[in-house]
């Protein structure tokens, strides 16, 4: 099932020539297939302020919930150069 049918379909080359007025005008247009030789290959959307305001993970509380291991890394490379 195609959902696109219902967005403008613009031609690669046409988006090359005519880039600022395309990507200005996708806000009021609403979301852009980008054709190469008549077959999608993209589509342009609007940008959401909501969806950037949605910030990161807080990767520190997700390394804080690790469990600690009990070993001492100097003593594995050590022994790793032991070896080699």
């Amino acid at each position: 099932m195609c959902h696109n049918v219902h967005m403008k379909a613009i031609s690669i080359r046409e988006l090359h020539l005519r880039t600022g007025r395309w990507v200005r005008s996708i806000g009021d247009r609403g979301p852009m297939v980008v054709t190469d030789r008549g077959r999608p290959v993209a589509t342009l959307v609007p940008f959401e302020a909501r969806a950037a305001r949605k910030g990161l993970p807080d990767r520190e509380a997700a390394i804080a919930k690790l469990p600690r291991l009990q070993i001492d890394s100097t003593l594995v490379v050590s022994e790793g150069r032991d070896r080699g």
